[in-house]
């Protein structure tokens, strides 16, 4: 489910990214191309990062003692 929202603020950052970028590197004299390697290589980075902090979550939440959580409730 986290990487579907991963996947729709990518589809959405993505082009809002690619259009002020453009925009900025207009205004600079010597100009750097970009492509979409960029924004592949953020997005795989952000999904790897929300896959390993959901994971890490559920893994911890799997090994946990649920007698511990009820003791204090």
């Amino acid at each position: 489910e986290f990487l579907v929202l991963v996947l729709i603020a990518n589809a959405i950052a993505w082009p809002v990214g690619y259009f002020l970028m453009k925009n900025w590197i207009q205004e600079f004299v010597y100009k750097a191309d970009f492509n979409i390697s960029v924004f592949l290589i953020s997005g795989a980075t952000v999904m790897i990062f929300a896959l390993t902090t959901v994971s890490y979550h559920a893994i911890r939440s799997a090994f946990a003692n649920p007698v511990d959580s009820l003791r204090y409730e």
